[in-house]
């Protein structure tokens, strides 16, 4: 299986080429167009992170609650795939460690990386975030996908990040979410609001937008239902 991912950072969208009996787990709703040979499935999927109450777990995080399996059968064919939201798609190795990703952050993977709900704690609730987060697991490919364009960061010993602008980060790293300014005063009416404080060596990858932030941006300009 080869990959190329096109028009990045901005509006990137990723061909894949899968060589004859190969498989492919989509998040459902992600093909832009494919090869008419490609065979497709919806499924709940089997196995660890699967079945219905991997399905429904996946709901709680912002997922779907179906994934897409794609099959190459006797041939081999090509499948495009793009984001829900304008934005960059990044390339994952899964290793034995992991990876924790963000809601809505899991675009597709290689059939043997594992995918499960992993409760983060309320500590995300009160930052605005999901308190769900999906973790990552198993060995193969993860494609995942942001608002924005997609930056890597480098932890060795502690880092700052706003919760809004987090990807996915390498179980390596332990973390707490706290204000970002040392009063809760100037946390709320500064703007930065709440961060989570990294520490352990690993890598983070962030979005250069805010989702949430530019939700809340557009919502106040429509009109009310």
């Amino acid at each position: 299986m080869k990959y190329d991912i096109l028009h990045q950072p901005d509006s990137a969208i990723v061909k894949i080429q899968m060589d004859a009996q190969e498989e492919l787990v989509t998040e459902a709703g992600a093909m832009v167009a494919m090869s008419s040979n490609l065979n497709v499935n919806t499924t709940l999927r089997k196995g660890k992170g699967g079945g219905i109450m991997g399905g429904l777990k996946r709901m709680l995080a912002g997922e779907s609650l179906f994934l897409s399996v794609f099959r190459s059968g006797a041939e081999a064919g090509e499948i495009y795939l793009a984001p829900k939201l304008m934005g960059d798609i990044l390339p994952y190795s899964v290793k034995a460690e992991g990876l924790v990703v963000q809601s809505t952050g899991y675009l597709a993977s290689t059939p043997g990386v594992d995918i499960e709900l992993g409760f983060q704690g309320f500590k995300s609730l009160f930052s605005g975030e999901s308190i769900f987060w999906l973790n990552i697991s198993g060995s193969g490919l993860v494609l995942l996908n942001a608002f924005g364009g997609i930056y890597e960061i480098d932890v060795d010993g502690e880092y700052v990040v706003d919760t809004g602008h987090i990807v996915a980060f390498e179980k390596g790293l332990s973390f707490r979410i706290s204000k970002a300014n040392t009063s809760w005063a100037g946390a709320l009416f500064g703007g930065e609001g709440f961060v989570c404080r990294f520490a352990g060596k690993g890598k983070v990858y962030c979005q250069t937008h805010n989702p949430g932030a530019f939700g809340r941006m557009v919502g106040s300009q429509l009109p009310p239902r």
